[in-house]
Formats: C-alpha cells, structure tokens, sequence
C-alpha cells in the first residue's frame, strides 16, 4: 500500500497529525490543571472543543462534497495550525488562562468537523475497492501508533515542564499534514446532482437513515462517546493526579491504549470477517474496562492492561464499521453521510464533558465511573442486539444512490 504514491502522503500526513492529536488532549489537560482548573474546568475546555464540531459538522459534509474531500481537509489543517501555534504561544509565555484556551480548542473543534468526515471518504479515491480494509487498517495503525507516539512525546514534555512545548508540537503536525496533502492527487468521483445547500443535507439524511444498522452503531457511539470518552479525558487525569502519581501515571495508561489500538489494527489487517458487524461490534463491549479499573483504582500497571484490551477492541471495531459503511453508501453523498455519523456519534459528548465533574463532585469520582463503565456496556450489548447490525454483510460492487429529493418550489 505504501508504495502507491498518493496512498503515502495521505498516510504520512495523517499519521503526522495524529501524533499531535494524541498530545493535545494530555497536554491540554494537564496545562489546565496545572493553571489550578478542575475536573468541571478541564470539562468545559473539552465541551467547548466539541461543540463547534458538532455544530459545523454536517455543514461540513456538504461542503465536502461539493468542494471535495481534499480541500476540506487541507482547509482544516491550516486553521488548526494556526489555532494550536497561538495556544501554544500564550502558554509558553506565561499568559494563558483557562478561557483563552478554551476559545482556541473550539476552533480546533470547528477546524475538525471540516476534517474527519472528509478524511474517511479519501480512500476510496486513493486506493481500489478490493484494498479499502487493507487500506482502513493502515491508517488505523496510524491512529494507533499516534495514541502511542503522542501521550509518550506529552509525557515527556510535562514531565520537562512545559505543556506549551507538546502543544507547539501538535501545531507542526497540523502544518506537515497541510503539506503532504498539498501533493495529494485523488481520483475523481461521480458528482452529486447540485440543489440547494438544504435539499443536499436532506438527502444525506435520507441515505443515512434508510439503514438501520448504520444509525444502530451510531446511536450506540452518541451514548458510548458521552460517557466514556468524558469518563477518560476528565476523570482519567483526576484519578491520575490525586491517586496514581500524576501525569506520568496517566501518559503510561494513555499509552497503552494507543497500544492496544496499535495491535487492533495490525489484527484488522489479516482477518476478513463475512459479517463485519457481527465481529465488530461482538468485541467492542470490552471497551469499559479501563472504566471500571480506574474506579477501584487499580495500580497503574492494571488500568494500562485494561486501557490495551479497550484500545484492542476500539480499533478492530472502528476499522471494520469504516470499511463497512462506505461499502454500502453510494460515492456522491459519502461526506455527507460520513457528517451524519460524525454528527450522531458525537452529538452528547459536550453534555457528558459538562456535566461528569459536577457528577463526580455530587456522588464521587469512583461512583461515577462504575455508573459510566455500566451504561456503556449495556447500550453496546444494546445494538449487539439488533439483527441488522449481526446480518451486514460486506459488498464489493457499488451501491446504486438514491435520487435526492426535489427541491420546494413556490407554491408547493
């Protein structure tokens, strides 16, 4: 795969970029902390990131496809270039305070919902359709060896002192990704029939909601990501700094996880499973183990083998739905599609990031976590549950779009 000259920069770049994004969320955390936020702080700053995504996101699936992948994220990536070179900046100098910071991630949050949708639906104009899963699990890898790399550069860097230094280091990333996505040549792709900007998002929700078992495995992230990702990203630190030794605790479980995500991907890259879903999302169920570890707490040792099974079990998961849907979706609406998802999978998450501080602080930390590590397994047995999600089999030929809806005429 590697050897395919646009397949490589679209994995340089992106594997680049996620070594900055595995830093920021640690060394974001810790920079708030360390300007004396807490846990309710460190939500908000998170919320704040999220809800610009989430927000622009389905926007930015249209945009995507009528502009194409590429410039979307191209677009992206010198914003948050600039975004994360500014934050580092004022940290770096002494003046950062918890407001500017948050402000600065949100752009990064609005930068990132013009990115990822079109990120996913790249590579099928990188590479052929008999190599999508071969070409997903790389980039996986990618992923993973970014969650690996990043909390171990981070840890580092907070361990020297200086969260604006691992913060100066996610903006270089952004700008190499920019760079290698500059020479990126992708193969043009059928063209949606052009409407209106409102008549195109209806018809991405239409090819969105007529499949049951892509909004089953969405819904399920939407609850998943509103628990388990405030659960680790807020009370993961605060576990780490009042019980484990601090954030050289936390980078080890971090770490690991980006691991376990690592050995996920090169896993997805030898199996081939009829029924993707039925795989997928048979294992992800695992993935509130580090949760439940965290609320004992166990040592450090522990939670990080907890944090490799939960990496493990993400990583597979997600690189078999991504080969999965776009198998099933038809090229000219795949960004919008692919919005949709962001959209849903996202859409609680600032809610949980806002209100598991004051939830930790009214029952307590432990409490909270064990409350998170059981609703998160009990919405994943949830759509494990339904037939359509088990049946999804995979596809090799193109799917047949739907036609978008009319637009509204007057007097309609």
């Amino acid at each position: 795969m590697l050897r395919e000259p646009g397949y490589r920069r679209l994995f340089v770049g992106r594997t680049t970029s996620l070594i900055g994004d595995g830093m920021s969320p640690i060394a974001i955390a810790f920079a708030v902390l360390g300007l004396g936020g807490s846990a309710t702080d460190l939500g908000i700053v998170f919320a704040a990131h999220s809800l610009l995504l989430i927000g622009l996101v389905l926007s930015a699936g249209v945009v995507g496809d009528r502009i194409s992948p590429r410039l979307s994220m191209l677009g992206a990536d010198l914003v948050r270039t600039v975004a994360m070179a500014v934050m580092a900046t004022i940290l770096l100098s002494g003046s950062a305070g918890i407001w500017q910071i948050a402000v600065l991630y949100a752009i990064v949050g609005g930068a990132t919902a013009f990115f990822n949708p079109a990120s996913n639906v790249i590579v099928p104009q990188v590479v052929s359709a008999s190599r999508l899963q071969e070409a997903n699990a790389l980039l996986e890898l990618s992923r993973s060896l970014g969650k690996v790399i990043g909390p171990a550069l981070a840890g580092l860097l907070l361990g020297l002192g200086s969260p604006g230094a691992a913060v100066a280091f996610d903006a270089g990333t952004f700008a190499v990704s920019a760079v290698a996505l500059l020479g990126l040549r992708p193969a043009p792709v059928e063209a949606a029939e052009r409407t209106s900007f409102l008549a195109e998002l209806r018809h991405g929700w239409r090819e969105f909601s007529v499949r049951s078992w892509l909004v089953a495995v969405v819904c399920g992230a939407a609850v998943s990501n509103a628990i388990f990702a405030p659960a680790i990203q807020v009370l993961g630190p605060t576990v780490a700094q009042e019980s484990l030794g601090g954030s050289s605790a936390w980078a080890v479980i971090a770490t690991s996880m980006g691991l376990g995500a690592l050995i996920g991907g090169a896993i997805a890259l030898s199996i081939r499973p009829r029924r993707p879903l039925l795989v997928g999302e048979g294992i992800v169920i695992l993935i509130a183990v580090p949760l439940a570890l965290l609320a004992l707490p166990a040592s450090t040792a522990v939670i990080a083998l907890g944090a490799l099974v939960s990496g493990v079990v993400t990583s597979i998961a997600a690189i078999l739905f991504e080969t999965a849907w776009v198998q099933h979706v038809p090229p000219p609406v795949r960004t919008r599609v692919s919005a949709y998802d962001w959209f849903g999978s996202l859409a609680l998450e600032p809610l949980g990031l806002a209100v598991v501080g004051p939830i930790a602080v009214a029952i307590g930390t432990s409490e909270t976590l064990w409350l998170s590590a059981a609703i998160v397994t009990f919405t994943l047995v949830a759509v494990y549950s339904i037939p359509s999600v088990r049946r999804l089999e995979v596809r090799v030929d193109e799917p047949t779009p739907t036609p978008p809806p009319r637009p509204i005429e007057a007097g309609d």
